[in-house]
């Protein structure tokens, strides 16, 4: 088994410096027009100088109407080229790799923030899923927008691009049986509701052959990643690097866990069996200590990715590497600015339970 901080190769002459990743983390600390701002740049650039050996950005959004939040980080249009060669040169000065995180919300867009129509694999009538079905030109445009983003990435100096295709975002609501319930080549079968990622992963390779090409899935039902079976994800996940996918990310929530499906297995020990060794496995959820990361190691994966973890622990890799204790929640709003996050992302994680303190 290798170790944390062994290096590891993801493509000829793309090597991260250890195993640890800031998985992407949702900050909404970008300008309205989805321009970095310097909040962002000062969060991320924390990580690559504590230690990370590789650092993702939030879900960033390759068209206006796939956006989903305010503040959210665009890749969608050439203006944001200056903010993101801005980016990879700062995360690179800090030693780490860098890679986008390629998103389209799909129904979980917000019509709000985006000032367009949302639109999905089928149509929902739902209050809080009310969306369109997507055309062929929806589809089509769709396709191109993720092969456009991931040029614009490669253009502005990133190392790689993932394709979000876990959570119940466009990419996984095709994979679902609960939102894709069409019955022309895009729904139905595995073969069509894989169409989309599929062909996106096609597109993406052809558009920019020597970065690495990440897609994380959800492997079964959680949250809002509904209508998932974990043996249909694995084949996905097959289909996906005879496709040229470099990393397989596997967003566990809890990856201490075994999966539902078959509880007496661990997702990363069967991704490790169904995918060739060349496609690296990255696993997230809930990892805190060395321990928690090893035993993903130990499983099968290549590398782990922090979230929560990693928002309270800029320099985590060195905590750990040290013998240092890591800081855990709840939070003083304090430790998280000092941690450097703006006042706004503070805001934010106010929402997720017992993470910051009253």
């Amino acid at each position: 088994m290798a170790g944390l901080f062994d290096p590891l190769a993801l493509r000829e002459n793309v090597v991260a410096r250890n195993r640890i990743w800031l998985a992407p983390l949702t900050n909404q600390q970008s300008h309205a027009d989805g321009t970095l701002s310097d909040a962002e740049l000062h969060f991320l650039s924390l990580r690559a100088d504590g230690g990370f050996g590789l650092v993702e950005t939030c879900a960033a959004h390759v068209e206006q109407d796939g956006k989903a939040w305010p503040g959210e980080l665009g890749v969608h249009d050439d203006a944001m080229l200056p903010g993101l060669r801005r980016l990879a040169a700062r995360i690179h000065q800090g030693g780490a790799l860098l890679s986008a995180q390629l998103f389209h919300g799909g129904l979980r867009a917000d019509p709000a923030v985006s000032g367009l129509e949302r639109w999905s694999a089928s149509a929902h009538t739902d209050a809080a899923d009310r969306c369109r079905e997507g055309t062929e030109e929806d589809i089509q445009g769709a396709i191109r927008a993720f092969a456009n983003a991931a040029s614009r990435c490669a253009q502005a100096g990133f190392d790689g691009v993932e394709l979000h295709g876990a959570h119940g975002y466009l990419l996984s609501q095709f994979l679902s049986t609960v939102y894709n319930r069409r019955e022309d080549r895009w729904g139905g079968s595995l073969e069509n509701r894989s169409r989309l990622i599929r062909e996106t992963v096609a597109a993406v390779r052809r558009a920019v052959p020597e970065r690495v090409l990440a897609v994380r899935l959800s492997p079964e039902d959680f949250g809002q990643a509904k209508g998932l079976d974990l043996d249909e994800t694995l084949e996905v996940a097959r289909m996906l690097a005879d496709g040229g996918m470099d990393v397989l990310h596997l967003s566990l929530w809890r990856s201490a866990l075994n999966t539902n499906k078959r509880p007496q297995e661990h997702a990363t020990a069967l991704f490790r069996a169904a995918v060739p060794s060349r496609v690296k496995i990255v696993v997230a959820g809930a990892i805190w200590t060395k321990e928690d990361a090893e035993a993903q190691l130990a499983l099968g994966a290549d590398a782990v990715a922090l979230g929560r973890s990693a928002i309270a622990n800029h320099d985590w890799p060195e905590r750990v590497r040290r013998g240092d204790a890591i800081q855990r929640p709840p939070f003083p709003g304090a430790v998280l600015r000092a941690e450097g996050a703006s006042a706004g992302f503070v805001d934010y994680l106010r929402g997720w339970k017992n993470f910051v303190v009253p």
